[in-house]
Order: structure tokens, then sequence, then C-alpha cells
């Protein structure tokens, strides 16, 4: 008896390390398309107002893609599945790099797309670790997966600094390129899993009905606390590289002067080196807390960890509104990756717990698709509203939603104690 209980979590530790490996390989493809995406795009796009579009592409894929990939992994199993997604990643990789060498704006957003893809299945990888183990442990195991982001953000940025200048005239080809091998990778740690199968589709036959999930505060709840998570990591993110290298509004008088006085002297007068120092910052501390944010949901609960999580996204916004050096983005960066996390995990954990084994396919496809689907609309969003309003009015447009997700958590923290 106490052989098959160790067995069981000697099968479960390793499956949880290999999917944080390949957490931090895969993922490394999202760190450098966050590095250096919209950094490419101002170079092929027809209008700078459309810079970010490349990166809202690889958003758009995994918007799209996100109830699909939680469907097909429920179907296909979740080995087949992540292996499949592994794949699209070296084929993202590919066409990514002949887009920059053809200098073609639209062959680097099909790639980034395709990219995309990858990265919503890639996003199931913490329901297979939640759904592992035993309730009192999803918080650690999410945690522990997500971790090996923390190596993605060294990895992304890392793959674009050293595959730069790989071909004359095509900046960051080589990167892309570079990725498609660390995919191959990806795909051969993958193989080495032996993940417990998801819930099927003939099992849940007699699941819950949808409408009756969805009206439950706790399925609604953690559903809105991690899109308002997401979706003001990835509003504020995406913008913030342009606004470095291209200046705090790219077109027209810039914002912080039309805001009142305050010096811009900086603004716009960062390299593309410091941009993508300050987002590999952003991308580590996405990951760094996952290694203790599952002891300290086992100790304050899901939700307060949550509320923190959007403590911290607030502290970026009003850093951000108070200077334009390079420490104020870097610093800005460093709270909004915090803040992601703990409101991500946290969500994701008090989802996990909110739902019956056999609507977990249903509601984890509503949730991806509903998450990422605010985190492709916030992010076309970013790029026109830098270009017209400024880099100061994004995160005074970030507060509010983070507030309003706030009174949610409280609404809920009282309902659910009476």
């Amino acid at each position: 008896m106490v052989t098959d209980i160790a067995s069981k979590n000697m099968s479960q530790n390793k499956n949880i390390g290999l999917l944080s490996v390949s957490q931090a390989i895969v993922g490394s493809q999202q760190a450098l398309i966050m590095s250096v995406g919209a950094l490419v795009g101002i170079t092929l796009a027809p209008s700078p107002a459309l810079a970010t579009v490349p990166i809202t592409s690889m958003i758009f894929g995994l918007a799209l893609s996100a109830g699909s990939a939680a469907i097909l992994s429920h179907r296909l199993g979740r080995k087949k599945a992540f292996m499949f997604g592994a794949a699209f990643s070296v084929l993202a990789g590919i066409l990514a790099t002949i887009g920059i060498l053809l200098s073609s704006f639209i062959i680097f957003c099909i790639a980034l797309f395709i990219g995309g893809a990858s990265a919503a299945i890639g996003q199931q990888y913490r329901f297979a670790a939640a759904d592992s183990v035993p309730e009192e442990k999803k918080g650690k195991a999410i945690s522990w997966v997500l971790g090996g982001g923390i190596i993605a953000g060294f990895l992304g940025p890392a793959l674009a600094r050293y595959g730069r200048e790989w071909f004359v005239g095509a900046e960051f080809a080589g990167s892309f390129i570079a990725l498609s091998g660390l995919a191959l990778l990806g795909i051969f740690v993958l193989s080495l899993t032996n993940l417990a199968p998801a819930q099927s589709h003939e099992q849940t036959a007699s699941a819950t009905p949808l409408r009756a999930i969805v009206k439950s505060p706790s399925v609604f709840v953690p559903i809105v606390t991690g899109m308002v998570a997401y979706g003001l990591m990835t509003f504020i993110m995406v913008a913030a590289p342009l606004a470095m290298v291209m200046g705090t509004k790219m077109g027209g008088m810039d914002s912080m002067s039309a805001m009142g006085g305050m010096d811009n002297q900086m603004a716009g007068m960062h390299s593309k080196e410091a941009a993508i120092m300050a987002i590999q910052w952003h991308i580590i501390f996405m990951f760094a807390p996952s290694f203790f944010v599952g002891a300290i949901i086992a100790k304050i609960g899901a939700r307060a960890v949550i509320g923190i999580g959007l403590i911290f996204i607030l502290a970026c916004s009003f850093l951000a509104l108070n200077g334009v050096s390079f420490g104020h983005f870097s610093l800005a960066m460093i709270l909004l990756g915090i803040g992601w996390n703990f409101g991500f995990i946290g969500s994701t954990t008090l989802l996990a717990k909110g739902y019956l084994p056999q609507d977990a396919a249903r509601v984890q496809a509503l949730n991806e698709q509903l998450v990422f689907g605010t985190m492709a609309v916030v992010s076309i969003s970013s790029g026109i509203l830098l270009n017209t309003i400024g880099w100061q009015a994004i995160n005074v447009i970030a507060i509010p939603f983070a507030l309003g997700a706030i009174a949610l958590l409280v609404w809920n923290s009282w309902h659910s104690k009476n």
C-alpha cells in the first residue's frame, strides 16, 4: 500500500516536472514573440499603427484555438495533443523566418497566428497538472508547471539576441529559426510524459447544463478575474516596448505633454535592447512567483491571492504614470508580471475547484475561449490606443478594470460566507 502511494506520487512528480520543462521550452516561443514581435512589426507593417498586429495575430491564434485545444486534449489525449502543439511551434518559427527574409508582413502575421494555436495547446499543461493530483495539491501543481516559464523568460529574449544578426538585412530572422530547433526538443520532452487521460467526451453525456454551470459564482468569478488579469497584462505589456522605442505616443503630440507637463525627455529614447530587457524581466517575473504562490494559496486562499495580483497590476499602472525612464518601465513590467502570476494562478486554482469532473472539458474550453478572446481584443486595442491617446492613457484605462475585479472578489467572498 505504501509502495503504491509512493509510486503514484513519483509518477505525479515526474509528469509535473516534464510539463514544467516543456513549459520552459515551448513557452519560449511566446517570450520571443512578446519581446520582438512588435519591433519586427514596425519594420514590416505598412503603418506604425499596425506594429502590434503580429502580436495580435499570435493572440488571435491562441484565442480562436483555445476552446478547440481544450476539447482536443480531452478527445485525442493530452500527450498526443501536446506534442501536436509543439509541432505547430516548429512550423511557426520556420514561417516567421521566411516572412522576415521576404519582408512579408502577411507571412509573418500568419506565422505568429500558428504560433498562437501552438500556445493554446500549451495552455492546457496547467489543467493536465491540476487534474493529476488531489484537490489540496492543485495550486502547487499549477504553480510548478507555470514555473517553467522562468526559463522561458530567459530563453525567449536570449533567442532574440542570439539570432538577431544571423541574416544580414533580416533582423531577428535567425531568432525564429532557432525557435524551431528548440520546439523540436520540446516534442521529445513531451513524449516522455505519462499523463492521466482527460475526461472523455462520452463521459460528459450526463454533465450539468452549461447555463447552470456558468451561473455558479464558483465558475464565473474565476473566469472573470482570469479575463481581467490576463487582459490587463496583455493590454499594458504589448504597448510597453513600442512606447520605449517609438515614444509614449507614436503619432502626434506626446500623451504625457497633453496630460499636463510631465517631463518626457526619455520618451522614445530607449534602444531595442532596452525594450527587450524590460520585457525579459516582465516575463521572468510572470513566472518567478510560481514556486511559492501555490503555498500562499494553501494558506490564505485563491481569492486573496487573486486580489493581491490585481493590486500589483494597479501598482504597475500608477508607477507607469509617474515616469518614462528605463527604471520606470522595467519596474512597472516586473510588477505587471507578478500581478499576472498571482491573478492567473489564483483564478485557475479557484476555477479548478469549482466544477465537477464530468464538466471539466466544457468549463475549461469556455474559460480558455473567454480569457484568450479578451486577450486578443485588448492586444489590438493596445497598439491602436498607443498610437492615438498614448502610453499614459493606456495605464489610466487599466485602473477601473482592476478595481472592478477586486470588488467582484469581495462580493464573492461575502457571498460564500452567507
